[in-house]
């Protein structure tokens, strides 16, 4: 049964949300969207007694906006700088605000390579078509007339092409950690660019994105702390959803929060005060219902 479907039972007396069947939009295996996305999968099936969630591998965040407009899925995980400007955009909602995502450039550490204009002519990664990966880097380097020899791999092909020496550096945009770089970590030296020098003027021309200071200990690597750009993180669905089935949703995205921390750590930043703050995103009327209750 579809969720439009599902309405109906929803609203009978002693109806249950037994038929609602979701498929969730996520992003590479190595990345936070997957590891929260099976996370969520888990409670929701346990606690909720729906069929487990299809939790499907994407390109991110540009793909997941695409997939939820276009009816592909009926949750997705999005960077809130992805969905400016999608066709159909009009059409989605948001349950809560999750974890921020870190921008983190990686280099080759046998590479003479220490601030961000030193990537020009080389060999880079930009992230997956259509990832919030993508929409970043590009916008970034644009912004900054950085030109390296740019290519789109995906998280996991970007760890490998630099562990097989065909790329000098790569970006990605996720929670902390990444297990794709931790493990990348463990197999070669490698440096994360520190991007002060560049993002006063960029944050200017980009509201959207905030900065924070990535801390050293999160890979343990040599090189210290570095302060990079940040972006938040919204967990969608589109105005289709019943209110019934996206408050069930938001619900036990919070009841379930100590198993989430358990899929990955960067569930310990999710929280309900801040989980409303979804602009430009309007929160599902089901998602409001819930934070009422709560007295948000």
């Amino acid at each position: 049964m579809s969720l439009l479907a599902a309405a109906t039972v929803l609203t009978g007396c002693g109806s249950t949300l037994e038929d609602v069947k979701i498929t969730m939009a996520t992003g590479p295996q190595g990345g936070v969207y997957y590891s929260l996305g099976n996370g969520l999968a888990d409670a929701w099936s346990g606690r909720l007694g729906i069929a487990r969630p299809q939790v499907v591998v994407t390109n991110g965040s540009k793909d997941n906006v695409l997939r939820l407009v276009n009816n592909q899925a009926q949750v997705g995980f999005s960077q809130a700088d992805a969905i400016e400007g999608v066709p159909g955009g009009s059409k989605l909602r948001a349950l809560a605000r999750m974890h921020d995502d870190y921008l983190q450039v990686i280099v080759r550490a046998d590479l003479p390579v220490t601030k961000f204009a030193d990537l020009s002519g080389l060999r880079v990664s930009i992230g997956a078509r259509e990832s919030g990966v993508e929409i970043i880097a590009s916008s970034l380097l644009k912004a900054t007339n950085v030109t390296p020899q740019q290519v789109n791999l995906g998280l996991d092909d970007s760890a490998q092409a630099m562990r097989e020496g065909r790329l000098d550096a790569f970006f990605w945009s996720g929670g902390l950690p990444t297990g794709s770089i931790t493990r990348l970590t463990r197999d070669l030296r490698v440096r994360m660019l520190d991007l002060r020098d560049v993002l006063p003027p960029f944050r200017e021309q980009y509201p959207t994105y905030g900065s924070a200071t990535l801390p050293a200990s999160i890979y343990n690597l040599p090189s210290g702390p570095v302060i990079t750009l940040v972006v938040r993180n919204f967990l969608l669905v589109t105005d289709s959803m019943p209110d019934d089935v996206a408050e069930a949703l938001v619900r036990q995205l919070f009841e379930a929060q100590p198993d989430l921390v358990k899929a990955h750590s960067a569930a310990r930043t999710i929280e309900q005060r801040s989980a409303i703050e979804t602009s430009p995103v309007l929160l599902h009327p089901g998602a409001v219902r819930y934070y009422r209750d709560f007295k948000v």
